[in-house]
């Protein structure tokens, strides 16, 4: 069973952590609260994260730093993350929070079906991103299992596990294929676009190293694109 995707909520202000998850509730993933930056960065030490909606005003350790705290993580460095602001001070602080590693810098008061969207996004690619983990640590295994038997001499047949690893990542091509044709469709974040294509060349990676384990194999270049 697939688990659900953790959205990370920072925002110091009651009040707007209840609207984040009014406006998100519809996406049925688990909303992870949290108060403060340095109450962020805790959730973050334990619990892997889809996307971070971040406040940038905030007492002591403001959406800035956080960022640059979570950016400096290597656990955390690649999680997206969406800044949210009830001020906009103009260019220069819009390029302030993509120089911190934002994904998206989003004013208040925002359309909550746009903010709803783009989360989505991000939670898919995720999601993907899961099974795709999946599929490559079921490959390792079955490589380790093949390499135990060649050295005790056992004669294993291989070819089931490798029938199901492949229809397991024909499902992921279909559903990644089909995300890229979305985004580009509807000309969504530059980031979304280019998270979905590095998914799509770590499936062709996989796809590849399993074509290779077909033992006389010819049509593993065909199924690679």
């Amino acid at each position: 069973m697939v688990q659900k995707a953790k959205i990370l909520l920072v925002d110091d202000r009651p009040e707007n952590l209840l609207a984040l998850e009014a406006i998100l509730s519809a996406l049925d993933q688990t909303l992870v609260r949290a108060s403060s930056g340095e109450e962020a960065l805790k959730a973050l030490l334990t619990d892997d994260f889809a996307v971070i909606l971040l406040d940038v005003q905030m007492p002591g350790m403001d959406g800035f730093e956080t960022a640059a705290h979570i950016k400096r993580r290597e656990r955390t460095r690649d999680i997206p993350i969406i800044f949210l602001t009830a001020i906009n001070h103009g260019p220069h602080h819009t390029f302030r929070g993509y120089a911190a590693g934002a994904v998206d810098y989003i004013s208040k008061p925002f359309d909550p079906w746009v903010l709803r969207a783009k989360v989505s996004v991000f939670v898919e690619l995720y999601m993907k991103n899961c099974q795709l983990r999946e599929q490559a640590a079921l490959l390792r295994l079955q490589l380790e299992g093949s390499d135990k038997a060649a050295a005790a001499g056992e004669a294993k047949e291989p070819a089931g596990l490798l029938a199901e690893l492949s229809a397991r990542l024909a499902a992921v091509e279909e559903q990644a294929e089909a995300l890229s044709k979305q985004l580009g469709d509807e000309s969504t974040d530059a980031a979304a676009v280019a998270t979905a294509a590095h998914l799509e060349r770590k499936l062709t990676g996989l796809r590849r190293a399993l074509d290779a384990l077909e033992p006389g194999a010819s049509g593993g270049q065909a199924a690679v694109n």
